[in-house]
């Protein structure tokens, strides 16, 4: 299952409390396809499934399906806002190669 930095759990509930909507959790998933073979898919879901890893960070909640999960393991969310690096990046032991966007894997 993937963990988040205190850094990305907090950009994530400031992003959770701008949608005004209680229930929603932030879903992490991996879609094939992007340069490498796989993409990382980040949105806030409702939709929770028995069969979804869960996790909580502070007050943030992420899901993961199980086919994910298994390409998560060990994956760690960051989020830095700095004049050389800003936005949101997944260190993932998994991935054997990434892309140079930092947005797809294999």
């Amino acid at each position: 299952m993937i963990t988040l930095t205190n850094s990305a759990a907090s950009k994530v509930g400031e992003l959770l409390q701008q949608e005004g909507e209680e229930d929603l959790a932030l879903r992490v998933a991996v879609r094939p396809g992007g340069c490498s073979g796989f993409s990382y898919e980040m949105y806030f879901d409702s939709d929770i499934q028995p069969e979804d890893a869960t996790a909580t960070f502070g007050d943030v909640s992420v899901v993961v399906d199980q086919q994910s999960a298994r390409l998560l393991e060990g994956a760690q969310m960051d989020y830095k806002d700095g004049l050389t690096a800003a936005g949101f990046s997944i260190s993932n032991p998994n991935a054997e190669r990434t892309c140079g966007c930092g947005q797809s894997f294999s």
